[in-house]
């Protein structure tokens, strides 16, 4: 099979270079081991049937004979023995070289148990990975780049078209990012890989995770009650109200334990809010927005289908603006940076704020149709009108004006309107 080059590859060979291990973090099936293996002289597979018990068995008497082998040497799925943190981090101090160990898992672990001693700080670099994104899958063709829009706000982007239809972009959305859904299969094979990740995760995973049984029926209700409330600040207390109607009794620390246990499978993965002080009468939100890792796992929690979505642009919208989210957090991450959004009650919002290492920060409004393009744009140049007339309070310390304003659309077209807001097909960008 073609390896398809990811985003995290550049970066996976810096963090080698820099620090003794690394550890890559994200949802099972996104590509993390086949990345790693890529770049791995020596692979050691924990969770592989025929060798596992004797695996298990030489960690809890010593460690460090799974450390020897070739460098960087894979260990992946090193949850199963979380005593191997402690070894490769003691490894490092002793061996006192780089790139010894890329360490890869698909869930977080919960070390209740004190087996883990050390944060692994200085020593194991964290690096997440997430499902492909549309350049990564070769369906948004790159032309614009993310970073020249922020080291050139002039870039001249009028014309660039996007290969991809409405009805592809819906595909691309209900398939998702992960990678096996890519091979040479027909489209209803490729639209089964979300729908099994959604009954695994839910039938098994969530109570593997930490080892507390869960109701696979509650946990598919909770994720379907997330689906429902996909990129908006929905109360839990009104998710639990969704999910009680079918689960009566349903306690919020329960709800609360199946989405945690979700979080550690990194299955839900919420934005958090940006909140300046540039309204001092008006409330910011500053709750999370409800987001899944890949937009698909919403497409299956509620049952959807391609040809149900193109009768459902609405719908769609949402699963649309999730889709941007996992591939702004993708370009992001590759540029140094992350994401978070915008939203005070007078409805004045930005989907999406990507924040640079420097300071510098972007404005993005996530529109499908051409018809709320205005909107969008228009949200983001009140947001930056107001910075602009914060910075005017003489006893107030200065903000940074917003250095791109940007509408991501399911269009066609790039351009820049009269205004200077960029308007870019998510299927034309890049990092």
């Amino acid at each position: 099979m073609e390896y398809l080059p990811r985003i995290t590859d550049d970066e996976l060979k810096l963090r080698l270079e820099a620090f003794g291990a690394v550890q890559i973090k994200g949802p099972k099936w996104c590509g993390k081991t086949t990345t790693a293996e890529m770049q791995a002289k020596s692979v050691i597979k924990m969770q592989n049937p025929d060798t596992r018990e004797g695996y298990l068995a030489t960690a809890r008497t010593k460690p460090s004979l799974l450390l020897k082998g070739d460098t960087p040497r894979l260990i992946d799925e090193w949850q199963v023995a979380p005593v191997l943190w402690d070894a490769v981090r003691n490894a490092v101090d002793e061996r006192r070289l780089k790139g010894q160990f890329i360490l890869t898992g698909s869930t977080v672990v919960d070390d209740e148990r004190g087996e883990i001693m050390h944060s692994g700080t200085g020593r194991i670099s964290q690096m997440a990975m997430f499902p492909m994104s549309l350049f990564e899958s070769k369906e948004s063709n790159g032309n614009i780049s993310l970073t020249e829009l922020f080291n050139d706000p002039n870039l001249d982007v009028d014309g660039c078209m996007s290969e991809l239809k409405i009805e592809q972009l819906i595909f691309a959305a209900c398939r998702g990012g992960w990678p096996a859904s890519l091979d040479d299969m027909s489209d209803e094979a490729k639209l089964l890989i979300a729908r099994d990740y959604v009954d695994i995760v839910c039938n098994e995973d969530v109570s593997r995770v930490d080892k507390r049984q869960r109701n696979p029926a509650l946990a598919r209700l909770v994720l379907r009650s997330y689906a429902r409330n996909l990129c908006t600040m929905a109360k839990k207390t009104n998710m639990l109200a969704d999910v009680s109607v079918e689960m009566e009794g349903t306690a919020m620390s329960t709800f609360d334990d199946y989405v945690a246990a979700f979080e550690k499978l990194y299955v839900i993965n919420d934005i958090e809010a940006w909140s300046p002080s540039i309204r001092s009468k008006t409330v910011i939100r500053t709750g999370k927005k409800r987001c899944f890792v890949d937009p698909s796992i919403a497409v299956a929690a509620l049952g959807l289908s391609p040809e149900m979505l193109e009768l459902d642009l609405n719908t769609f919208g949402f699963i649309f603006e999730c889709l941007c989210m996992r591939d702004l957090k993708a370009y992001s991450q590759a540029m140094g940076g992350h994401l978070s959004y915008y939203h005070d009650r007078t409805g004045l919002e930005a989907d999406a704020v990507l924040h640079l290492a420097d300071g510098r920060y972007a404005l993005i409004e996530c529109k499908l149709g051409s018809r709320q393009i205005d909107d969008g744009a228009k949200h983001l140049l009140e947001i930056k009108e107001l910075v602009e007339k914060k910075n005017e309070e003489n006893d107030q310390p200065k903000l940074r004006l917003p250095d791109l304003l940007m509408v991501l659309t399911g269009g066609e077209m790039a351009y820049t309107r009269n205004d200077g807001v960029k308007v870019v097909p998510i299927g034309c960008l890049r990092n």
